[in-house]
C-alpha cells in the first residue's frame, strides 16, 4: 500500500467519525436502506411485494460484498446496477422487485443528501463545542487589558476575552448558516429517470395521488419531512454549491482566528498548547512554532478554494442532467467536509489549551500607553489651568521626540518623563499615576462579554450540552 498515493485527510487529519459518514460502507449500506423504504412503500400502496422480500433485504442491509460489487461493475460498467446485482444474489427472493421504478439517481442522489445531512449535524456540533470553549477563554479573560490592533498598529486597548469574543461571533454566524442549510435539505424522492415520475405512474396505473404519497412515504421513511417538489434527474446542484459555501465561510472563520494567534504568538502573548516532547524546528531547538494553527490555515485555504468547484458544475448542467457532476462531486463534496472536520477538531485542541503571558501583554500595553494617555493628561493639565492649544502642541512635540527615542535608538518610552519634567503641564507623577492603570481604559470590554455569553453562547450551549468538554487528540 505505501506505494500508492494515500490521502493526507483520511490517512492524517479527518476524525473516524466523519471518515465513516463518507465511507463505501455508508453510502451503499444506504443505498440499500432506501431500496428497502422504496419497497415498503410500494407494497403499501398495493404493488405486489410481499414481507419475505422486505426482511430478506433487511436482514442483509449491511453485509455488502465489495469484491463481487466491483466484479458486476467491471462487467457492467455501471455502479447502480453492479449493487442492485450484488444485492440481488444475497436476496434472491427480493431481487425482482429491488429498483423497482427507480433510476440511478434514486440512490445516488438521496444518499448524497442523507450523508451531506449527517456530516452537517457533525460539523455543526463541532462549532458549538469551539463556541463553548471560546467561551469559556472570553470569561476567564473578559477584564484582561491587552493592546487593540488597527491595520496591526497598536490603537486603543481591548481585552484579551473581548478579542476572543470576535472569533465567537464569526462561528456563531456559521453555526447559524450550517443550522439553515441542515433545515433546508430535502430528499430528491422519488421522481423517476427526468424527473416527471412517468415510470411510477406507470406502476401504479395512473394513479397520481398515489405517486405522490410514494414519493411523501420514502422521504418520511428515511428522516425527511419533505422532498424537493420538482427535480431533473438529479436534485438541482446548487445544494452541492450551498454546502461548500457554508464550509468554505467556518474555514474563513477559523483562518482569521488562527492568524490571530500565530500573530499573538510571535508577540508572545498567547501561545497555542505545546506538548512537552514536541519539536518546534528540526534546527532551531529553540522554536515554538504554532504548527497548529498553521495547519488549520492551510487546510482551511483548501476548503475555500473548493467552493467554487460545485459552483462550475451547477452553472454548467445541461437541462436535466450531464454526467460532468459525477467525478467533481465525488471529490470536492468529502474531500470539504473532511478538511472542515480537521479544522474543527484541530481547533477545538489548541483551544483548549491556550497558554496567555500576562506580563508580556502588561509590557506591550506599557510601552504604548503613554501615547495613548495624550488626551487625557491635556485634559488634567487644562484643569490646572493650562491652555488646550499651547497643550497639545508640546504634547504632540514630545510625543514625536520619545516616538524616534523608541523607534530609532531602541530605547524605552519616555514621554511620561518628559511631560513631567516640562512645566507647562504642572503636573506630577502622582497626578498621572491613575492614567497609568490600564483598566482604566478598556471601557465596557467585561460587560460586553457577559451580555455576549449570556444572550448568544448560552442558547447554543443549551442545545449541545451533550457534546460540551470533549477533548480532541490529534492524529499528527
Amino acid at each position: 500500500m505505501m506505494d500508492n498515493y494515500q490521502n493526507p485527510l483520511i490517512e492524517r487529519y479527518a476524525s473516524q467519525e466523519m471518515l465513516h459518514i463518507f465511507s463505501p460502507q455508508k453510502k451503499f449500506s444506504t443505498w440499500r436502506q432506501l431500496w428497502i423504504a422504496l419497497a415498503e412503500s410500494e407494497q403499501a400502496l398495493g404493488l405486489n411485494i410481499t414481507d419475505e422480500q422486505i426482511e430478506e433485504m433487511k436482514a442483509n442491509v449491511d453485509k455488502i460484498d465489495f469484491k463481487r460489487a466491483a466484479e458486476f461493475e467491471a462487467k457492467l460498467r455501471h455502479d447502480v446496477m453492479a449493487h442492485v446485482h450484488t444485492f440481488g444474489e444475497q436476496c434472491p427472493k427480493a431481487m425482482p422487485i429491488i429498483h423497482l421504478g427507480a433510476t440511478s439517481a434514486f440512490v445516488g442522489d438521496n444518499t448524497d443528501i442523507i450523508v451531506m445531512r449527517e456530516a452537517l449535524y457533525v460539523i455543526q456540533k463541532k462549532i458549538a463545542i469551539l463556541i463553548d470553549k471560546l467561551a469559556h477563554f472570553a470569561d476567564t479573560y473578559k477584564a484582561l487589558p491587552t493592546l487593540g490592533f488597527t491595520h496591526f498598529q497598536a490603537a486603543q486597548l481591548t481585552t484579551v476575552g473581548k478579542r476572543a469574543t470576535l472569533w465567537i461571533q464569526e462561528l456563531l454566524l456559521d453555526y447559524e448558516d450550517v443550522s439553515i442549510l441542515i433545515s433546508q435539505l430535502k430528499l430528491r424522492g422519488t421522481k423517476g429517470t427526468t424527473g416527471t415520475q412517468a415510470s411510477y405512474l406507470n406502476l401504479f396505473d395512473g394513479d397520481h395521488h398515489k405517486v405522490e404519497t410514494l414519493d411523501q412515504m420514502v422521504a418520511s421513511k428515511m428522516g425527511f419531512e419533505a422532498s424537493f417538489p420538482v427535480t431533473g434527474q438529479t436534485y438541482t446542484r446548487k445544494i452541492d454549491a450551498k454546502a461548500l459555501g457554508v464550509l468554505a465561510g467556518v474555514a474563513a472563520s477559523l483562518h482569521k482566528m488562527t492568524n490571530d494567534l500565530r500573530l499573538l504568538q510571535n508577540l508572545k502573548e498567547i501561545e497555542e498548547p505545546f506538548e512537552k516532547s514536541q519539536i518546534g524546528s528540526s534546527a532551531m531547538a529553540y522554536k515554538r512554532n504554532p504548527m497548529r494553527s498553521e495547519r488549520i490555515s492551510s487546510l482551511a485555504k483548501y476548503v475555500i478554494s473548493l467552493s467554487s468547484s460545485p459552483q462550475l458544475v451547477a452553472s454548467t448542467q445541461w437541462f436535466e442532467r450531464t454526467l460532468d457532476d459525477s467525478a467533481n462531486k465525488r471529490l470536492a463534496i468529502p474531500e470539504g467536509f473532511l478538511a472542515i472536520d480537521a479544522c474543527l477538531d484541530i481547533a477545538n485542541n489548541v483551544t483548549t489549551g491556550m497558554v496567555v503571558y500576562e506580563k508580556m501583554i502588561e509590557r506591550h500595553i506599557m510601552a504604548e500607553l503613554p501615547f495613548m494617555m495624550t488626551e487625557n493628561i491635556i485634559m488634567e493639565a487644562v484643569k490646572k489651568g493650562g491652555d488646550r492649544q499651547a497643550l497639545h502642541e508640546a504634547i504632540r512635540v514630545h510625543s514625536m521626540d520619545a516616538g524616534a527615542k523608541v523607534k530609532v535608538e531602541g530605547l524605552e518610552n519616555d514621554l511620561i518623563d518628559r511631560i513631567v519634567d516640562d512645566p507647562i503641564f504642572n503636573l506630577t507623577k502622582d497626578d498621572l499615576s491613575e492614567l497609568m492603570t490600564p483598566v482604566t481604559y478598556i471601557g465596557r470590554c467585561p460587560e460586553q462579554v457577559d451580555y455576549f455569553i449570556e444572550h448568544f453562547v448560552a442558547p447554543v450551549r443549551e442545545k449541545h450540552a451533550d457534546a460540551l468538554n470533549q477533548k480532541v487528540t490529534l492524529r499528527v
